[in-house]
């Protein structure tokens, strides 16, 4: 399936089939997927076999599906091809005889066109008009015409331009080919006997244990068991920065152990690793069709007959109504069939989009179809969640403040310190390694509670501390209305407020705050340059998404957010028909990311529901990448536009020649085949942004 209007030929004569019943086409990757009958497939073959394909099968259970590798032809014919129609040029030219002449183009036309002719034959035959059917016509009339040098030189210039043009695809599908080749093909596996041996990654067990060399890149998703290292994983996030990496941290299959080696145990097989699944979310993406490349399908099925009536219509009208030379008439329809065929005009949405997808995938942004990279230039609100999002989500103790001036802060951090050890929650985590840092001596605690809602206590050295947020103190008595005021200038900046108590006072203030991404003030005001506006929808309170959204520089917060109330907000935005994207973690913004018109999975990378929930899943935790996104996607549909008014363009100009009479058969070579080859260069600069 070289050529897009191959799809047409091949649908119709499986159609008909009552073994099929469901086709799905990737003509970037020269694959057809077939719903059949448990016993149809050998019928599939064969019908495939009768249209002059070879059908492979794909292998089973194989992480990615590669390209069928193209068939290597000898050069040879096409050398003895030129060498023969530059002859019969030169032999014309210098008034040999007719017969040497026809003679050397006919051996132009036999090296280099056989090929042509044969899938030319095929699709008359099933009453397709594609390229070939076109050519074969048009070549076969000009020999039936006497015109030797043209015809040879046409089907040799042809030929060229269609191995130019493969050459050319070749380059966006090597772009997913070289996602497929980012996982080496063995892993360093142990065995019973404590030996290490190298096996094919596809056969490596879950729960097996494999070792990684410095310099190595990793076979297989999985979790550190021994060393420590730093890994590089822009392969699937798209930034160079290497991650450290210890006992318990995740790996991935095709990222690269830059230092130490390190061993890890298995935890996804081969082909449902996170780059497997990744790969696996690209293909369905280029099978799936764009708007733009859904409607040059339907024009093309509309163009091609239109434009070959037109061309029977110029063949026979003028000679047999107007008097005209039925040789002047049948020439300029051959040359309008040349031009007829629409390839350049399909080949150049698929190659940009797929280019686009690449480009995307290469940066650690995965999109789910061209339908939302073309979607993205239209963004004008994006609602975010906070936590993990905006901020790192993991608060961090920013402030300590002393309210028992009679006690040493030292003293009074070390009982909430050892209160807070013996609590995973995400703001006693924080207070502990606070502790931690500054090296403050952990004290025996007893009868220890965990207060629901409220927060924690226990007896240190006999004497009872309660740690916990504003409705403990109040509900202990403990409040002020000079505390009150204190509490609400640390709410209004958006911390968290944890006291210390014992049994007669506060005993001092701890303050949390998940603190805000540096690249997320970057990505805001990347976005408002973009014309997008931005809405921040969080579970915290009103007075902390207030001064996050200050200082981060986002137009609208909503705090008290519920899902269903993120839902409401995200239609609310919609309901002046602008498009809106959500950005969350796909699980807990379910709602709101299923309503948006697009949505945005942060961190998505080893996280399954991430990936196959969102529109797009951003492999890490940088905002950035979603203007980036936009961008990308803005370019995409320049370069579709510019590619649809290139085909379309040249098309009009050599016609308008044709009809005036100043169009040869060779202006419509480069009319069809010169189109051709600037869509797909065109669409191709999208892999270098």
């Amino acid at each position: 399936m070289d050529c897009p209007t191959e799809e047409a030929l091949i649908r119709k004569k499986l159609d008909g089939m009552a073994e099929v019943s469901e086709m799905q086409f990737n003509l970037m990757q020269r694959v057809l997927t077939v719903v059949h009958r448990p016993d149809g497939i050998q019928a599939v073959v064969k019908a495939l076999s009768t249209l002059g394909f070879t059908p492979e099968l794909a292998d089973e259970g194989v992480a990615g599906t590669r390209a069928p590798a193209p068939i290597r032809k000898p050069w040879w014919p096409l050398a003895i091809a030129v060498v023969a129609a530059l002859g019969a040029e030169l032999a014309n030219w210098l008034g040999s005889p007719v017969w040497a002449v026809a003679a050397l183009a006919m051996l132009a036309v036999a090296c280099a066109g056989i090929e042509t002719y044969k899938k030319g034959w095929v699709a008359i035959r099933n009453l397709n008009l594609n390229i070939n059917a076109l050519m074969s016509i048009a070549v076969t009339g000009a020999l039936a015409l006497g015109q030797w040098p043209e015809a040879a030189m046409v089907m040799v210039l042809f030929t060229i331009a269609e191995l130019i043009e493969a050459k050319s695809l070749d380059r966006a599908r090597n772009a997913i080919e070289g996602l497929m080749n980012l996982a080496p093909e063995t892993a360093t596996v142990k065995q019973a006997d404590g030996s290490w041996v190298d096996i094919d990654a596809t056969r490596v067990e879950l729960g097996a244990i494999v070792r990684v060399r410095p310099g190595e890149r990793i076979a297989l998703d999985g979790a550190l068991t021994d060393g420590r290292s730093t890994v590089n994983q822009a392969p699937i996030t798209g930034e160079s920065m290497p991650v450290e990496k210890g006992p318990g941290d995740n790996v991935f299959a095709g990222t690269i152990n830059e230092s130490g080696s390190f061993e890890f145990q298995v935890t996804a097989a081969a082909n449902n690793s996170t780059l497997a699944r990744i790969i696996h979310a690209v293909e369905e993406a280029q099978g799936a069709k764009a708007p733009t490349q859904r409607f040059v399908d339907q024009f093309a099925k509309v163009y091609t007959p239109i434009v070959f009536l037109l061309a029977l219509g110029v063949a026979i009208v003028p000679p047999l109504f107007f008097a005209g030379a039925w040789f002047d008439w049948v020439y300029k329809a051959l040359v309008l069939l040349v031009i007829a065929c629409p390839c350049a005009l399909v080949i150049s949405t698929p190659v940009s989009i797929v280019s686009g997808l690449a480009a995307a995938a290469r940066k650690g942004i995965l999109i789910k179809g061209g339908t939302f990279l073309e979607q993205g230039r239209r963004l004008r609100w994006l609602a975010l969640d906070k936590t993990g999002t905006i901020t790192h989500g993991k608060p961090v103790q920013v402030a300590f403040e002393l309210r028992a001036t009679d006690l040493e802060s030292m003293f009074v951090r070390s009982i909430a310190a050892s209160l807070s050890s013996r609590s995973d929650h995400p703001v006693s985590t924080a207070i502990t390694r606070a502790g931690d840092i500054d090296g403050l001596a952990r004290l025996s605690v007893e009868e220890f509670e965990a207060i629901p809602g409220r927060g924690i206590a226990g007896r240190v050295d006999g004497r009872r501390y309660s740690l916990g947020n504003h409705r403990l103190v109040e509900e202990l008595g403990r409040c002020s209305p000079e505390l009150e005021a204190r509490l609400e200038t640390y709410e209004r900046d958006g911390k968290t407020v944890v006291m210390l108590a014992d049994n007669k006072r506060v005993l001092g203030l701890f303050v949390v705050a998940d603190t805000v991404k540096d690249t997320s003030r970057e990505a805001i005001s990347e976005l408002h340059a973009l014309g997008v506006r931005t809405a921040m929808l969080t579970g915290d309170n009103g007075h902390t998404a207030a001064a996050i959204a200050k200082e981060v520089g986002i137009d609208r917060a909503e705090g008290d957010q519920l899902p269903e109330d993120k839902l409401r907000v995200v239609e609310s935005l919609s309901s002046d028909h602008a498009m809106v994207g959500m950005v969350g973690d796909g699980i807990n913004d379910a709602p709101a990311l299923a309503r948006a018109d697009i949505g945005f999975a942060m961190g998505a990378m080893g996280t399954d529901t991430a990936i196959e929930t969102a529109d797009v899943a951003l492999m890490d935790d940088d905002l950035r990448k979603i203007p980036a996104f936009i961008r990308l996607s803005k370019a995409t549909r320049t370069i579709l536009v510019q590619n649809i008014t290139l085909a379309l363009g040249i098309k009009a100009i050599f016609l308008a020649l044709t009809i005036g009479g100043l169009g040869t058969m060779w202006m419509a070579v480069f009319a069809d085949v010169g189109a051709s080859l600037l869509v797909v260069a065109n669409g191709l600069r999208l892999l270098r942004k």
